[in-house]
């Protein structure tokens, strides 16, 4: 809470003396109950108390009122929760095509995905996998959120909006375009360009639930969802929308998929145990394994949400993104810190208040390192922080990656319980295993809880979210 420059030094002290947690949340939130305005009394000599009310600027308050995904580990939020709190890995050798050429042959990949009953036959048939994945999740979060379709006609639509990014788009698409291409006797599929486009999830989805809001798709590679859920939550906060299908979606378990992240050398080569492979912080560590899937976050304005009754997740505090401007494939650590600290400010959120940490630590070397480094630089003098990777279960998930560690996090919110890190056997000697959580799952009642995503080329996010206070 910052003073007005008008108000005294006196009105300042003043203000000091309300609670941590106070002002850590209120970011001047009069929507929300920790935004109450106060006032404060000013008492000079020999002059009469003045009583003056703070000026009043309201933030709208954003709240999680549904889920929705598709992961190898399940594509239901309560299945998928259990599966990582058991520490089930998602990874396996890779069964629909042929890896026999390939330089990697595992990955986190779908095996009994189906689009019936949420996508059309027809699209079915043309769209590329990361639009079916994205339209899946998003409709999967649209039912867990209670916006069945007779209340999807009561909505203001020219409200709701949709920002669900992939990094990598239509891999499959686009092969099978560019195969046709080199046979000179064989017609193009007149579906390519637009299937293939990483925005035409977005628009499929809009298209069927009738939404005219804001709608686009934002690709910051591995940080593409936590950037869709910054900007949507954004439109809510501005007054733009009410209501925000947010996240993202990739198919990147796929030859060129495979082929190009293990010409950087990014890919673990751990093929002869799949399910070991992806191990943040551990000393065997050798590259992250990809992923495919997708994570939709319905966002909504919390007195919308209360209107009609809904279920409330947590709230979204907000959040930061920030570039290195320092290389192409190596992190800088000041750059994470002050990712962090931006989020951290913009929310309003106290870093003693932080005892959860989704981080993004994708089981590189130096990727695991440098994050952990930076995350003890800003909250290594917490004793109750927790910090897990989802990834070691799920694998990289790309431009989904965040959306699906969001949705653990949440989901840690609401159970009480945080997700084990498996496979850290032999944990780098430069962590401290007292912030990881260990083997098993732990409880946990969380005050606020920090999701980290960063890609090459030094972009980073960092997202915040925290139990909804009661009125």
């Amino acid at each position: 809470m910052a003073a007005a420059s008008s108000l005294s030094s006196l009105l300042v002290s003043s203000m000091a003396l309300t609670s941590p947690i106070f002002q850590s949340h209120c970011l001047n939130n009069t929507t929300c109950k920790r935004g109450t305005t106060m006032a404060v009394s000013l008492q000079t000599a020999n002059k009469p108390v003045i009583h003056q009310e703070k000026p009043t600027n309201k933030r709208r308050c954003v709240v999680v009122t549904g889920i929705g995904l598709v992961t190898a580990l399940g594509e239901d939020p309560d299945v998928f929760y259990n599966n990582v709190l058991q520490g089930i890995s998602g990874i396996t050798e890779i069964e629909k095509f042929d890896t026999s050429q390939l330089p990697s042959k595992i990955g986190a990949e779908l095996k009994s995905f189906s689009p019936e009953g949420f996508v059309s036959s027809k699209l079915a048939m043309r769209a590329d996998n990361f639009m079916l994945y994205l339209i899946t999740a998003g409709k999967k979060a649209l039912a867990d959120g209670g916006i069945s379709d007779e209340v999807n006609g009561q909505l203001d639509k020219t409200r709701c909006g949709i920002i669900v990014g992939s990094a990598m788009g239509g891999l499959r698409i686009f092969y099978e375009w560019f195969e046709n291409m080199l046979i000179l006797s064989r017609r193009p599929n007149p579906f390519s360009v637009p299937m293939a486009g990483n925005n035409m999830g977005c628009a499929a989805l809009a298209i069927e639930l009738g939404w005219m809001g804001p709608n686009y798709i934002i690709n910051a590679g591995c940080a593409t969802s936590n950037h869709c859920i910054l900007s949507a939550a954004g439109h809510i906060i501005d007054g733009i929308t009410d209501m925000m299908l947010c996240g993202g979606s990739d198919a990147g378990v796929h030859p060129i998929g495979l082929a190009g992240f293990a010409s950087c050398k990014a890919l673990s080569k751990r093929d002869c145990d799949p399910t070991k492979a992806s191990c943040p912080w551990d000393t065997n560590r050798d590259g992250i394994v990809l992923g495919d899937g997708a994570g939709v976050l319905l966002l909504e304005e919390l007195e919308h949400a209360k209107r009609r009754g809904a279920r409330i997740y947590a709230e979204f505090l907000g959040g930061s993104s920030s570039a290195d401007a320092y290389h192409l494939t190596r992190p800088h650590p000041d750059g994470i810190v002050r990712c962090i600290e931006k989020a951290l400010a913009k929310a309003g959120v106290a870093r003693e208040d932080v005892n959860y940490i989704n981080a993004h630590a994708p089981s590189t070397q130096v990727g695991d390192l440098i994050e952990f480094a930076a995350l003890v630089r800003c909250f290594g003098n917490n004793m109750e922080l927790k910090i897990n990777s989802t990834k070691s279960m799920t694998g990289h998930l790309a431009g989904a990656t965040g959306a699906v560690d969001a949705i653990a996090t949440i989901k840690a919110i609401q159970t009480g319980w945080v997700h084990p890190n498996i496979n850290l056997d032999n944990p780098d000697k430069a962590v401290d295993m007292n912030l990881l959580v260990g083997s098993k799952k732990e409880r946990l009642n969380i005050k606020v809880a920090l999701s980290n995503s960063f890609t090459l080329g030094g972009q980073n996010s960092s997202i915040l979210f925290a139990p909804l206070q009661s009125e």
